[in-house]
């Protein structure tokens, strides 16, 4: 069966080289007779993979020296509880913004550690912008401000990034992390789920600065706590052996490349194709504002929505894979993260214009 463009929001399309890679080491890894799957995570082998991969991605974030690199288990849901736990005492205040389902679910998760404050909403618009950041209602006495830069769901993307003093920023970057450059500096917990820009499922990154290890609660569980993980190696337990040499293999492809400068570019133009596409149509539509349009997640509907299945047989038959809009949305949405091509994007374009030439 050929390979299709799968657009899926995750768990997503992987570079294609990494797979051949995979598919070629899996059975006997650098010729040991066995899998990556089947050493040990302490053995000499196995903490060269994890040392290249961490080695990797400061290179491709350009990570300052005071900042820990942990590669966990549990999903970037995990760290909606990690966070407070680590960063906050019960009684303090964290702020969160909510543009989105994900930003959401972190506040309703922190909400049972900490006082939770809502410092800004955009559910006035059905979240399909970016509050002006002078109308956000932020603390000075915070332990943090937690945002979702990017949100899957909506394709709703904040245009900067909060200026909050001392206050520690913290964002979950599942989705939009390796897409371009980052300025990490600016941030004190930036936490990725790996399946979407980063690699397989069953892997989370979490980059912190040294200055927020050390400080969590009492009765933290001992996997939740970031010193302890940091002190580990990230190998407090088994850690997730497979999904982190798969992300790793996926940094050195982004490497080759040209690094996240290069990689931003491909990315700009692919949603700015897309973008174009709808805006030119009265068939197409995106509700998202403009300047809080995602690069990574584009959804779209049209104008009869009884054409929908239509267009996503018409799609499939063209090997255009995952194009339906989450169920608490609907319409389509084509994610667009690193692994996939541009000539993904032109084809899924072609099928678009069309699609609208004989239904329009």
């Amino acid at each position: 069966m050929a390979r299709v463009f799968n657009f899926s929001a995750g768990p997503s399309a992987l570079p294609l080289p990494v797979l051949r890679q995979v598919g070629d080491e899996l059975a006997d890894w650098q010729g040991r007779g066995m899998s990556v799957m089947e050493i040990s995570h302490r053995s000499p082998e196995f903490s060269e993979v994890a040392g290249r991969a961490e080695t990797d991605l400061r290179d491709l974030l350009k990570i300052p020296d005071n900042y820990r690199v942990l590669f966990v288990q549990g999903g970037a849901t995990t760290q909606f509880s990690a966070v407070p736990m680590n960063l906050s005492t019960p009684e303090q205040r964290v702020d969160y913004a909510l543009t989105g389902s994900w930003g959401k679910k972190a506040h309703k998760e922190a909400a049972r550690f900490s006082d939770a404050v809502i410092v800004a909403d955009a559910a006035g618009s059905g979240y399909t912008d970016i509050p002006p950041f002078d109308s956000w209602t932020v603390s000075t006495e915070a332990a943090y401000l937690h945002y979702t830069p990017n949100e899957t769901i909506g394709g709703v993307e904040y245009p900067f990034i909060p200026e909050v003093g001392d206050v520690p920023l913290v964002i979950d970057a599942s989705s939009t992390i390796l897409s371009r450059p980052l300025d990490v500096s600016r941030f004190g917990v930036i936490y990725a789920g790996a399946q979407k820009n980063i690699g397989p499922a069953g892997l989370t990154v979490v980059i912190i600065r040294d200055d927020l290890l050390g400080h969590a609660r009492d009765g933290t569980p001992t996997m939740l706590d970031y010193k302890v993980q940091a002190d580990s190696g990230s190998m407090s337990n088994t850690p997730p052996t497979f999904a982190w040499y798969v992300a790793g293999l996926v940094f050195q492809w982004l490497k080759s490349q040209g690094g996240l400068e290069v990689v931003a570019k491909t990315n700009k133009r692919k949603k700015d194709k897309l973008y174009s596409c709808i805006d030119a149509s009265d068939f197409y539509s995106n509700p998202v504002d403009p300047a809080s349009r995602s690069w990574m997640n584009v959804p779209f509907t049209l104008a009869n929505p009884e054409l929908d299945p239509v267009f996503l047989k018409t799609a499939a038959e063209a090997g255009l894979s995952n194009l339906k809009g989450h169920r608490s949305v609907g319409g389509m949405r084509a994610s667009m993260y690193n692994a996939m091509p541009e000539e993904g994007v032109d084809a899924l374009i072609a099928v678009m214009r069309d699609f609208e030439k004989i239904h329009g």
